[in-house]
């Protein structure tokens, strides 16, 4: 069995609820990840909408929390989650999986009347935290919809939580708000003058929002219920839990890093800096408002990276890392994906469903990714660029498997201090240090590695990124596929 960590915090249960699939982690208060269990998040069909299942999931996560903790110090539980989704609730966390109606799944089309009935409801830029973005993201427009489509079982509503502190009333019974998940695009929580947005009050939500807490606040000990029935410490105590990637923003806040920009990759390529001015934000530009774990402002920028490298990439893509002189031929050639192949502009206002390949077309099934990796650099770098802070750049995520990545976005970045993380689970170490906060007495370990030998490579995709950049920007002529 592991030894507790040094700070005698013992090992932490992070539970990290994302779209796809659902982890949970074994970690130390260190941050060090000592297993993990996964599951798919399945999704349901109507009525009345497509949703989560939560009976599902939370069957898995007390058996899977009972297994870890008969294998792990277990001391402390804490979830982290996406910031677009919530949950209805009863009074009564033991009732079945405790929702009033079933949780909304965000990426599912908006019937129109709700669409169109939204619309004049969210109010400004600061009470949304970003543009108003496609299907039924953002919670405000999810409990509309539900108000509107089901106004009886609405009414007998007790709480609305977010996807973390969901998890927290089910194992502790205590209903909480947090101010980074709430400041996650929910439209809200006006994150610059701490408050909730007009549509709370507008739409008489006020009484479904129960008190903010810290993510790193002790709700209590685990519901004896359950402890009983799936062998947990009966000692386990239940954080209130936070936003997914503020929890990673955090995680090198914990280390010591102060004015950093830090770029995650994965399904989303998400920006976060504490430094951006309020006023450089452009929600045209694909950029928001979030809040860090402490309630304050984070300019952020969010494009769908991930899946567009799929689209550029396609089926059947090699799994070998690409070889530099694949890049470099595509550069010379001036071979270029233009935005944006989603349904979402991204960076570039106008852009949605317009992507394309200009100049000559990759060849090769390797050239094609390759060339998909150097498309997402370049979003990675345009976000950089347009959050503006500090010297320091910090990536991390799924796209630095491929080593090629981190040189790519450093030769667009010349001015930049470019650093790398390779530990792929920021989310659950930075959920994990919460349980420290109070207790720490000296910075988080953490280990950065360099980009080296640039020079060359910085020349060649000098001219290469600026063209590209003002292509991207002025989006000519509309592509039909």
């Amino acid at each position: 069995m592991p030894t507790p960590s040094r700070n005698g915090e013992g090992t932490i249960a992070v539970l990290d609820v994302g779209k796809t699939n659902v982890k949970l982690n074994a970690v130390t208060a260190d941050g060090i990840v000592l297993e993990t269990l996964s599951i798919a998040n399945p999704v349901l069909p109507g009525p009345p909408w497509r949703h989560h299942d939560l009976g599902a999931i939370g069957d898995w996560v007390f058996s899977c929390l009972g297994q870890l903790a008969r294998r792990h110090p277990i001391s402390t539980f804490v979830a982290s989650g996406h910031g677009s989704g919530g949950v209805l609730v009863g009074d009564d966390p033991k009732r079945g999986d405790g929702a009033a109606l079933p949780m909304i799944d965000y990426e599912q089309p908006l019937p129109e009347a709700i669409k169109a009935g939204y619309a004049p409801l969210p109010g400004s830029f600061f009470d949304r935290g970003s543009a108003t973005m496609h299907a039924a993201t953002h919670q405000a427009r999810q409990l509309y919809w539900m108000q509107e489509c089901e106004p009886e079982a609405f009414s007998r509503a007790r709480w609305y939580l977010g996807l973390p502190q969901y998890w927290a009333w089910r194992l502790s019974g205590v209903a909480t708000s947090e101010a980074s998940l709430l400041g996650a695009q929910s439209h809200l929580w006006n994150v610059a003058e701490r408050h909730f947005a007009p549509i709370v009050e507008a739409r008489g939500w006020g009484r479904l929002m129960p008190p903010f807490t810290d993510a790193w606040q002790n709700l209590g000990q685990v519901r004896a219920d359950l402890a009983r029935r799936h062998g947990l410490p009966q000692e386990l105590r239940i954080l209130a839990g936070a936003h997914d990637s503020s929890l990673n923003h955090y995680r090198y806040f914990a280390a010591g890093l102060r004015e950093f920009t830090v770029i995650s990759t994965g399904t989303w390529i998400v920006g976060f800096s504490g430094q951006t001015p309020l006023d450089r934000l452009d929600e045209d530009r694909g950029m928001t408002l979030n809040s860090d774990v402490f309630g304050n402002p984070l300019g952020g920028v969010l494009t769908m990276g991930g899946r567009e490298f799929s689209l550029v990439a396609g089926p059947g893509q090699p799994s070998e890392p690409v070889p530099e002189q694949t890049v470099r031929r595509l550069i010379a050639r001036k071979t270029m994906v233009l935005p944006s192949f989603g349904d979402d502009n991204g960076l570039f206002p106008g852009s949605a469903g317009r992507g394309r390949v200009t100049g000559p077309k990759p060849a090769t099934s390797m050239e094609r990714k390759a060339l998909a990796l150097l498309y997402c650099a370049l979003l990675t770098a345009e976000c950089v660029e347009a959050l503006g802070a500090g010297p320091l750049v910090v990536l991390d995520g799924s796209f630095l498997r491929d080593p090629l990545y981190a040189r790519l976005v450093a030769a667009t970045l010349p001015g930049r201090q470019v650093r790398f993380n390779l530990n792929a689970y920021g989310v659950a170490s930075g959920a994990a240090l919460l349980a420290a906060q109070h207790s720490r007495t000296r910075p988080a370990s953490l280990s950065l590695a360099e980009v080296a030998d640039l020079a060359s490579l910085t020349a060649e995709i000098s001219d290469y990124a600026a063209e590209w950049r003002a292509r991207a920007r002025q989006q000519a002529e509309p592509v039909f596929h």
